[in-house]
């Protein structure tokens, strides 16, 4: 009996151990999570929030944080919400501070305690305001070589949002990679004033084929309804557009962005209590994942192999910092 007593007793503080184990265990898996906020100023749904966004939500199904969003914020909203989320107990918010760069860098000054990781054109404010700009130019530099050997008639269009230095600098890329492979090839250029207006970004490429143009780089949604519709070839940018947007047959690979590592690395500094203000520029970049070719699905077999083969070795010499493709953010113009 005694010997009963003293294996229950055992069993017991097992049970005991087990469970404050199991207690101590959640706690730090709670206490290592940390409130993260995203604002928008366009619906998740937009792709270059949709980066941001989805990012996340992977960090958040981790268990890495616990995250909370606003989307649809105006500019002239925007710093009212970035003011109550930096009051109520948020660790970092990730945004977007184009237009309102000035103030957002004021709110920062304010919450020194909160890491701001924001989109934004400009250099690093502080201690604490961080900052991103989109720079997969590289990966248009190579889509561009596939658009450049698939062109018959040489010409090429392109349909953007706005001359600015993020779309501007993935074009000037897109064009060399062509002139890189055919010096025959010209370009249609053309900014519809808009983020997101599919029907004037679809005018816009219809009236760029009605000038020749048998390829189009569809910077914008709308522009590969038009190529579909009119039997040409295009190019996607920053998601997979043949797979997401309805670009089978159509979408020859796309420009993707991914900003998972540059958002895993700003919570793993968050958590650490290093976080700094940097530009998170090389984290868009291909040799720290941010960007990449999508694949090339349908079109494997159609794509020219030597194009092909190319675009494996400018692939390879990027990655090993031989080659570095240049970012040109002046405005790009049309060759003809």
């Amino acid at each position: 009996m005694k010997f009963i007593t003293k294996g229950l007793a055992a069993k017991g503080l097992t049970v005991v151990a087990l469970i404050i184990g199991a207690m101590v265990w959640t706690t730090t898996a709670d206490a290592a999570k940390i409130k993260v906020a995203g604002i928008y100023t366009q619906p998740i749904q937009q792709k270059w929030d949709a980066r941001l966004h989805l990012a996340l939500v992977a960090a958040q199904e981790r268990g890495d944080i616990d995250y909370v969003f606003s989307e649809k914020v105006a500019n002239t909203d925007y710093i009212r919400v970035l003011r109550e989320y930096s009051e109520g107990g948020v660790a970092l918010i990730v945004g977007e501070a184009f237009g309102i760069s000035r103030e957002a860098r004021k709110v920062a000054d304010d919450y020194p305690a909160v890491a701001y990781l924001m989109g934004d054109p400009f250099e690093p404010h502080g201690s604490n305001f961080a900052v991103f700009d989109n720079y997969i130019h590289e990966s248009t530099y190579l889509m561009g070589i596939l658009a450049g050997s698939m062109t018959k008639s040489n010409k090429i269009g392109m349909v953007g949002g706005y001359p600015i230095g993020e779309v501007n600098r993935l074009f000037h890329s897109f064009m060399n990679g062509a002139r890189s492979v055919n010096g025959d090839v010209q370009f249609k250029v053309n900014f519809i004033g808009s983020w997101y207006d599919p029907p004037k970004a679809k005018e816009a490429a219809y009236a760029q084929v009605e000038t020749g143009v048998d390829v189009l780089y569809a910077e914008r949604a709308g522009v590969v309804d038009a190529a579909r519709e009119k039997g040409i070839l295009a190019f996607g940018n920053v998601n997979d557009m043949n797979k997401e947007e309805n670009g089978t047959n159509v979408v020859v690979t796309s420009a993707l962005w991914d900003m998972g590592a540059a958002i895993d690395n700003a919570i793993a500094e968050v958590k650490a209590g290093t976080f700094k203000a940097a530009n998170y520029k090389e984290w868009t970049m291909m040799q720290k994942g941010g960007t990449s070719l999508a694949p090339y699905y349908e079109f494997d077999g159609k794509i020219p192999a030597d194009a092909k083969a190319k675009v494996t070795a400018m692939t390879a010499d990027i990655m090993s910092g031989k080659l570095v493709v240049e970012i040109i953010d002046d405005e790009p113009k049309s060759t003809y």
